[in-house]
């Protein structure tokens, strides 16, 4: 059996199902690991929901924030954007059994040592507290989304504390588990900058640069960052590879170490 993780699809479904030929998936037999943003900005997001969603236990999917923003478009929380492509979601016949499974996704995921996140964590978390806190907003999630939805926007605040409370909490939560690129060494996080890292002048570094005593020994498993591309060190496997930029997308065998990667068509030609 073989674990294969998955970077960011966002609706490129037929360079999916040829990166899964590439590989040899079975579902006989293997598991795939998706890094999260199974949806948007590519154009067949309700052929990777149904396929996914088929998947059933051989698929595990973390929540990332294209699909967070899916779940607020179809609860009637926010409105759509120029480059979304998430309309045939919306109007499918299967709809809310998609958005249902998708609702019921983690944010974090644990499991032999490696820890799949779709963005990061913030160096001051372990492992398990980050599954905890995800937890916490998953709970939320599941019990009534639509108010979880109108407090999740917005960048602050921007520093994790034990004492933070309610939406200010959750949001912080999401915001690293699913959007977090830069943290700076006193513990802020930076949501604003985008593309490459700034230079050695600037405060602020990718957040798996700085020390992490707590999760030093997990490998951690992520994507979001296309700008990067493939990043692979040490217990650090980055899978966002830009699919829907004209990249490619990449699967990385987590017991093998063996990475496999299928060209994009290309569907978006600037990230935004």
């Amino acid at each position: 059996m073989s674990r294969f993780a998955i970077g960011d699809v966002q609706g490129c479904y037929e360079e999916l199902r040829e990166l899964l030929r590439r590989i040899g998936f079975s579902s006989d037999r293997d598991r795939l690991w998706f890094v999260g943003d199974l949806v948007n900005r590519g154009p067949h997001s309700l052929e990777v929901l149904r396929f996914v969603r088929a998947l059933g236990a051989n698929a595990e999917t973390v929540l990332g924030n294209h699909d967070l923003h899916l779940l607020a478009v179809a609860a009637g929380c926010r409105p759509q954007r120029r480059s979304d492509t998430l309309q045939a979601v919306l109007e499918a016949k299967d709809r809310e059994r998609l958005i249902e499974w998708l609702t019921e996704r983690p944010l974090a995921h644990f499991e032999d040592g490696d820890l799949m996140v779709h963005a990061g964590i913030v160096p001051a978390w372990s492992a398990q507290a980050a599954c905890g806190y995800a937890r916490e907003v998953e709970t939320e999630l599941r019990r009534g989304r639509r108010t979880l939805f109108e407090h999740m926007y917005g960048d602050a605040p921007e520093r994790w504390s034990d004492t933070l409370a309610g939406f200010e909490r959750l949001r912080f939560i999401i915001n690293t588990l699913t959007r977090l690129r830069l943290c700076a060494l006193d513990g802020r996080i930076n949501l604003a900058l985008k593309g490459k890292p700034p230079g050695a002048d600037s405060p602020w570094r990718p957040w798996f640069d700085l020390e992490r005593p707590l999760s030093r020994d997990v490998r951690i498993v992520y994507g979001h960052w296309s700008a990067l591309g493939l990043t692979l060190r040490e217990n650090l496997i980055g899978l966002d590879t830009g699919c829907v930029w004209g990249g490619t997308l990449t699967a990385f065998d987590l017991e093998r170490g063996i990475t496999t990667a299928v060209p994009s068509r290309g569907y978006q030609s600037i990230e935004s």
